[in-house]
Formats: C-alpha cells, sequence, structure tokens
C-alpha cells in the first residue's frame, strides 16, 4: 500500500510540475504542440501559440496613477480561432530588472477588476497565457481591459500582444 500511495504521488507531483513550465515561462513563437510531460493515459498536450499580434507599446509611466491598457484583435476570418490576449512589461537590456513587486496588473472581469499574477523572466513580466486563452468567433473582436499601476518607478516599456493558436 505505501508503494502504491508514493507512486500515485509522484505521478501528481510530476503531472503538477509540467503545468508551471507552460504557464509560467516566457512564450516563443512555435509551429508544433509540445509533446506531453507524462505519458499514458495523464497525457496532456500543451499547446503553444503558432504566433503573436504585437500592439503599440509604450514607456513604463513613472507616476503611482493606475493606467488603462486596452487589447484589441479582430478574428479576420469566417473560422473560429483561439487566442490569448498578454501584457508584457519588458525591462531596459541594461538594467535595472523590473519584478512582479514594483508594478500592479488588474484585469476588468465582471464588471471588477481583479488582480493579475505576474511571471518573470530575466527583466521581462508577463501574464499567463493558459489562463487568457479563448475561443474568438470568426469576424468576432476581442476587447479586454487592463489596468497598470506603477509601485516603485522603473524605466521600461509595457508591450500587449496577442497570442495566437493554430
Amino acid at each position: 500500500m505505501p508503494t502504491r500511495k508514493l507512486l500515485g504521488r509522484a505521478l501528481a507531483l510530476t503531472a503538477l510540475a509540467a503545468l508551471p513550465a507552460a504557464a509560467f515561462t516566457l512564450p516563443t513563437p512555435a509551429v508544433a504542440a509540445v509533446a506531453p510531460a507524462v505519458s499514458g493515459p495523464q497525457a496532456v498536450a500543451v499547446a503553444v501559440p503558432t504566433s503573436f499580434v504585437d500592439l503599440p507599446s509604450r514607456p513604463l509611466p513613472t507616476d503611482h496613477a493606475p493606467h488603462r491598457i486596452t487589447v484589441t484583435y479582430r478574428n479576420p476570418t469566417a473560422a473560429d480561432q483561439t487566442v490569448a490576449p498578454q501584457i508584457l512589461v519588458e525591462s531596459p537590456d541594461d538594467g535595472p530588472f523590473l519584478s512582479p513587486a514594483n508594478v500592479k496588473l488588474e484585469v476588468l472581469s465582471g464588471g471588477h477588476w481583479r488582480t493579475v499574477p505576474l511571471g518573470s523572466q530575466t527583466g521581462t513580466l508577463f501574464t499567463s497565457l493558459t489562463s487568457a486563452k479563448l475561443v474568438l468567433h470568426g469576424h468576432h473582436t476581442l476587447t479586454q481591459h487592463y489596468r497598470l499601476t506603477v509601485l516603485k518607478a522603473s524605466p521600461g516599456t509595457i508591450q500587449p500582444r496577442v497570442a495566437l493558436y493554430g
């Protein structure tokens, strides 16, 4: 019985270990899906974006006031398309590097502002694509409102974009 319990926990931990890698790493364009982390009946394929639509960037504000960011994308095709809005907050190449404690990002959801957790990699803060993924019907428009407040003034750039899945 103890062996079965340990094996079950090991499988669960292996499956959970695969999720943060997909949810909290800076996405890069890819052409194919990532191979499953676990083989057998527990296997889950993780889709990766095939491309990104970069929206206009702007400098990170230096005040401590909330600033609205609107992500808008229109599906140009008649077919449904899986998309995910994403906000990147990029540090200057030569530093200082931003940390999630430097900014507060919120998303307007159901008429209320809710805080969005930020991942961090090499000076770039980013929202998770996994939790933002949705199906956008043909010729429909996605409009997502965010609010960014700088808590500790730092140089940087706000880069909104939309991930497109094949």
